[in-house]
């Protein structure tokens, strides 16, 4: 529903939507990593965790990935920006500051730790499999637990701006405009 003919309203819900969209997604990925792979991986030898891991590195870089890993914190920002003057703008924001600091977790603890591994891992550096591992599980799956935490808080602050952005749309009175040629009760004139 828009409120004039802008289409404003609208614009911010989708893009609202596109940013809780995003932001699930992603909270969804470290939360399969941290109630799935991880422990599955937890029971495997150590060249295993560290080829597998090297695999899941290599093959998690991609477009889809990336598409949301970056668009969930650029649409929270837009929708900020864009939501600056609604009575739900701290949910927005509040999304935006948690999602920020699990992506900085992510891009100061966790793909340092996987360049590590990655070079670490390399078979022609003959190293052995368990120090690699040492070095690496732990902090990885910890440091991952917390940017699950904090990206599935800014999943749930989007989607409380996008209840009650929801709920200001059905409950904004209406504008209505009149066609030419119509009187106030939709008459001719």
């Amino acid at each position: 529903m828009t409120e004039n003919s802008t289409g404003r309203p609208a614009a911010a819900a989708g893009v609202l939507g596109a940013a809780t969209v995003a932001t699930g997604l992603i909270a969804g990925v470290f939360c399969i990593f941290a109630c799935a792979v991880m422990p599955a991986l937890a029971r495997s030898d150590d060249r295993v965790f560290v080829e597998v891991m090297g695999n899941i590195d290599d093959v998690i870089q991609n477009p889809v990935f990336f598409l949301s890993f970056l668009g969930a914190p650029v649409l929270t920002a837009v929708s900020a920006r864009q939501t600056r003057r609604s009575p739900h703008r701290r949910w927005v924001w509040a999304a935006l500051a948690a999602y920020g600091l699990a992506f900085l977790v992510t891009t100061v603890v966790n793909v340092p730790l996987n360049d590590r591994l990655a070079a670490a891992g390399d078979p022609a550096r003959n190293t052995d499999p368990a120090a690699v591992r040492e070095r690496f599980e732990d902090t990885w799956v910890a440091w991952n637990v917390v940017r699950a935490l904090l990206s599935t808080v800014a999943l749930a602050c989007l989607a409380r701006a996008l209840l009650l952005h929801r709920g200001a749309a059905l409950t904004r009175p209406r504008t209505w405009r009149r066609r030419p040629g119509r009187g106030p009760a939709g008459s001719r004139a």
